[in-house]
């Protein structure tokens, strides 16, 4: 039987997020109207995933979800996007993060409450090493870190590129997952804790070893700032000029953007710009998942800034 071969294999967390619009963030003891109410798949995974599908990235999800009706949920979301779960692995003791996502319409921030009720993530033993290797690139996160890991590694001998989306530093060896992934994007503020480096170029250096062939440090509004090879000093690419109304999800949307494109043979530089752009357009859209722009938007987008 043939492996099938996968632009983008995700290993990391789904998410069910319910999405609740308020005028502005409420105060404690306060009765506040919902003036939207939104449910999607979501997650740093996830997300990412269903960014690159309509990019028009062919992906797959092999992480771990469950029977019950968050898991279903998620299960059906991909199916719509395109997203293969042929090696989903599924355990009674798995399940989605649920989150309770509240959105300042005034203010344009969000506060996210989320609920890790099960198994999440990465599996330690699956899928199987000749779908790793088959494929051209491998997304991970924090979650499930021995599967994680055990990923990352058979990757990196087999020359597939490693894309990571972590938020938080998880017990376990997280420094050898750390010394796998060779196109480090993270956002500034989880970059500031790693490196004890405020500013995000300084961050970005701090971060950049040999073995890596890009280092991204994502800053919303601000931009990005990234290191790659043959360069000694991080470069800057701005965020588009959009009108901001949801920012769930962009750095997710950023990732799956990110390796979309590394898979289509882009230099990380060129990814970077598509990567932008895609998670700027989706700043103008309510949700996550939902305002994932599709290549023609971004590439349209991208013209007009130019």
């Amino acid at each position: 039987m043939t492996t099938p071969i996968f632009d983008i294999l995700g290993f990391g967390a789904v998410a069910v997020d319910d999405l609740l619009y308020v005028d502005d963030y409420p105060p404690a003891e306060s009765k506040v109207r919902v003036r939207h109410r939104l449910r999607q798949c979501g997650g740093l995974t996830g997300t990412a995933l269903v960014a690159a599908a309509r990019l028009g990235a062919s992906c797959a999800y092999v992480g771990l979800l469950g029977n019950d009706e968050l898991s279903k949920y998620v299960l059906d979301c991909f199916t719509r996007e395109g997203i293969d779960t042929t090696h989903c692995v599924r355990r009674a003791t798995a399940r989605p993060a649920h989150s309770t996502i509240i959105v300042d319409e005034h203010h344009k921030t969000r506060t996210v409450f989320a609920s890790l009720g099960g198994d999440i993530g990465a599996d330690a033993q699956s899928p199987p090493a000749e779908l790793i290797r088959s494929a051209r690139v491998i997304l991970v996160d924090h979650h499930g870190l021995e599967g994680t890991i055990r990923a990352a590694r058979i990757a990196r001998l087999s020359g597939v590129a490693v894309v990571a989306d972590i938020e938080r530093k998880p017990e376990g060896n997280f420094d050898e997952l750390l010394a796998l992934v060779d196109h480090l994007v993270i956002s500034a503020r989880f970059a500031a804790e790693l490196t004890e480096k405020n500013e995000p170029d300084q961050a970005t250096l701090a971060m950049w070893t040999p073995k890596r062939r890009a280092v991204v440090v994502t800053c919303g509004a601000r931009g990005s700032w990234f290191l790659v090879e043959g360069f000694i000093k991080p470069l800057h690419c701005p965020a588009g000029p959009v009108k901001v109304i949801d920012t769930t999800g962009c750095g997710d949307v950023f990732h799956g953007a990110y390796s979309a494109a590394l898979a289509w043979g882009k230099s990380p530089a060129e990814c970077v710009e598509l990567a932008s752009a895609a998670a700027a357009l989706k700043a103008t859209k309510r949700g996550g998942q939902a305002g994932c722009p599709t290549l023609q938007e971004v590439e349209e987008f991208l013209h007009r800034a130019k």
